[in-house]
């Protein structure tokens, strides 16, 4: 559950390292955010000389979640922390990704995240 003013962990080499929520994609009242959804955050704290500078609003797709999200199963999956990868587009901008990934990415339509993904959970 991802809310404006939340610190998400960045989990590609575009050189963001902390991401700052505050807005949520998918409608004006829309409260959280969940795996595979979209976010327009800006960065805190990036590596010098890389694509993304501090400051720099981006937006972001959510790959892990603290919070238990269920399937449709009925299974539960949660993670250690809360990531996520810089957009450009509907493409990632960087070219590689760190950590797990959701299964939930592949399916509501980011093929090319999974792919660079070395896991799917």
């Amino acid at each position: 559950m991802i809310q404006p003013r939340t610190m998400l962990i960045v989990a590609d080499n575009t050189g963001a390292k902390v991401v700052q929520c505050f807005n949520i994609l998918g409608g004006t009242k829309r409260r959280y955010a969940q795996l595979g959804d979209i976010i327009v955050g800006t960065v805190k704290k990036a590596e010098p000389r890389k694509l993304v500078k501090t400051h720099q609003k981006v937006r972001a797709l959510i790959i892990r979640q603290r919070r238990p999200y269920r399937r449709k199963d009925g299974t539960y999956i949660k993670f250690d922390d809360n990531a996520c990868i810089i957009l450009d587009g509907k493409k990632p901008k960087g070219n590689r990704i760190f950590g797990p990934v959701a299964f939930e990415i592949k399916e509501k339509g980011f093929q090319e995240v999974a792919a660079l993904a070395k896991e799917l959970v």
